[in-house]
């Protein structure tokens, strides 16, 4: 998996991103900006846009010579709700209707949306591994999780002689809990990779809005006050501004340097490109230290906290 990834959230979703035909072209444009600067990996999920953000990227794929799309890696994920009681059933069945959207026959990683199963944590491990030996996926991951119901997922796999490839959390300049909660350090101890959804904070780590310039209302689902991030941000623009590249590519940047692989949105081919320029460099420890001195505690949306716990 590379070092950043395609984040495709906004692919597709008309409730929360707005997505009309000229958004699609858009967003074609990112996915082949992202591919020319070498970034190779695409998350998404049944969830996002009902299916048709894996359909966007199976189309935009299509559009691309064959030499350049062999060495594409696509990760989507299973929303485990609560009536989705028949496993591995419904999970296997949700399966091949993404692989059906994604036109492949097997996805690299396949990822458990979130720990709101009613069934154990037991039983989902031994769905997914099954998912594994039918040769329907490469690696299986995990969302959302704690450190503990990880734990038990990376065990649950162990038996069945699988490696749990991942667990996907909110980790951002604003969100830090997986690292402070002993998370991350868990996760790396058993070889699970940290993958780091929303390093942007849906666009408030963009540099692109402020008080007078608000997020979009539909798009906070973390409460924050933006004239609280204003001293942050100022701190990102100077360390921006020092090494010519974007306040995103700050962003990002930090989160690599954390040991997490970011997940990058990107709308248009310019934010893919303002992504790549979070690549090639390193934040100091004392440019972190400054960044982190800014202690900004959003508030969580009933949606955060229903499915987060990682």
């Amino acid at each position: 998996m590379h070092t950043l990834v395609v984040g495709t959230w906004a692919w597709g979703d008309k409730n929360i991103w707005g997505w009309n035909k000229e958004l699609d072209v858009k967003a074609k444009e990112a996915f082949d900006m992202s591919l020319s600067k070498g970034i190779n990996t695409f998350d998404t999920a049944e969830i996002y846009g009902f299916g048709e953000s894996e359909r966007c990227i199976a189309r935009y794929k299509a559009n691309q010579p064959v030499a350049s799309t062999k060495n594409i890696i696509i990760a989507t994920k299973f929303l485990p709700l609560p009536y989705k009681l028949s496993y591995p059933s419904s999970l296997i069945n949700a399966l091949r209707a993404s692989l059906d959207r994604l036109k492949v026959d097997c996805i690299d990683l396949y990822q458990i949306h979130g720990p709101i199963h009613l069934r154990s944590i037991e039983v989902v491990g031994n769905a997914l591994a099954e998912t594994v030996k039918l040769g329907l996926t490469k690696t299986v991951g995990v969302s959302n999780y704690s450190t503990t119901q990880t734990i038990k997922m990376y065990d649950c796999l162990q038996k069945h002689n699988i490696q749990l490839a991942s667990n996907q959390v909110e980790f951002s300049l604003l969100r830090r809990s997986p690292e402070t909660s002993g998370l991350i350090t868990e996760c790396h101890k058993r070889g699970i990779a940290v993958l780091g959804y929303s390093p942007l904070a849906m666009g408030r780590l963009t540099g692109k809005y402020s008080q007078a310039n608000s997020l979009p209302a539909n798009r906070n689902l973390s409460k924050i006050n933006m004239d609280e991030l204003e001293p942050l941000l100022e701190s990102m623009r100077c360390i921006a501004d020092k090494r010519n590249v974007s306040v995103s590519s700050v962003a990002l940047n930090y989160v690599i340097c954390k040991g997490v692989i970011p997940l990058g949105g990107a709308r248009n081919g310019k934010q893919a490109e303002q992504n790549a320029g979070a690549l090639g460099w390193r934040l100091t420890n004392e440019e972190i230290a400054r960044l982190e001195s800014h202690h900004i505690n959003p508030k969580l949306s009933f949606l955060n906290r229903f499915l987060q716990r990682g």
